[in-house]
């Protein structure tokens, strides 16, 4: 029986991803940075919200955010945690309309405004499209999440991030999947005077051959994809449902399993 393992996209054992809120003016300044260094991320935002003075328009952000993903942060930021459900279904799934508008594609993930949630809200979600949602509290590792609705990130930017990335960067193991994962708010470097921050990490970070840069949801939707995998009880052949390709580790080969095809393992 083979030995098989999950590998991200073309064999790689590692990837990084970004998570920032608000759409704020300073969102400019960081989408030239993380495009210039191919670093990927997520950017959530209230629709409700556009055009407020120090956020973006709604016309900017639609071509700003190209290439990278527009996420959910409810439509007006409350502490939803303290809403009726009622006020958390009309802010959801009303920043998904709006969001959607002017992303041109279904709207699937989000961060909680004021890092705000509790068990109720995580299981309302599903129900309301969402696929997953990223948190505020850290784990300071690069483990991959056991909880799409509780999306932990590695570490807030700035929390020892230069440090952290060097850390990343000297991980070998391939028997492990690591996730590195930063979040924060891109008006915080204005406010800190420290844009040198951000800058040298994603110099660190980008151009790596064995780092998948990816945002938030393909992230997920790849990790779903895997998930539908149809494996014989013996392992020696695997079919893919799925329309995207899954990359495995079979023995210590890379084999991609292409979507709608089905392979020889063994």
């Amino acid at each position: 029986m083979p030995k098989i393992l999950l590998c991200f996209p073309e064999g790689r054992h590692k990837a990084l991803t970004m998570s920032y809120d608000d759409g704020t003016v300073a969102d400019r300044r960081l989408v030239a940075i993380f495009n210039r260094y191919g670093i990927k991320g997520a950017f959530h935002l209230n629709s409700g919200l556009f055009g407020v003075p120090g956020r973006l328009s709604e016309e900017e952000a639609a071509a700003l955010y190209a290439g990278h993903e527009v996420s959910a942060h409810t439509l007006t930021h409350p502490t939803i945690a303290r809403c009726p459900k009622e006020q958390i279904v009309h802010e959801v799934m009303e920043d998904r309309k709006g969001l959607e508008r002017l992303a041109g594609y279904t709207v699937r993930g989000m961060s909680y405004p004021n890092g705000s949630f509790n068990e109720e809200i995580k299981r309302m979600l599903p129900a309301l499209g969402i696929e997953y949602a990223r948190v505020v509290q850290t784990t300071g590792h690069f483990s991959m999440p056991d909880d799409w609705f509780e999306w932990k990130p590695t570490c807030h930017h700035k929390d020892r991030l230069l440090e952290r990335v060097d850390d990343f960067i000297r991980l070998h193991k391939t028997q492990y999947l690591y996730l590195m994962y930063v979040w924060g708010h891109s008006y915080e470097f204005d406010n800190d005077g420290n844009w040198e921050l951000i800058e040298q990490f994603c110099e660190r970070a980008g151009g790596h051959e064995n780092i998948w840069y990816a945002t938030n949801l393909q992230i997920v939707d790849y990790v779903k994809s895997y998930g539908q995998l149809k494996f014989s009880a013996d392992l020696s052949f695997v079919f893919n449902p799925a329309a995207s390709s899954v990359w495995l580790s079979v023995d210590g080969r890379i084999v991609e399993v292409k979507g709608g095809s089905q392979i020889k393992l063994a």
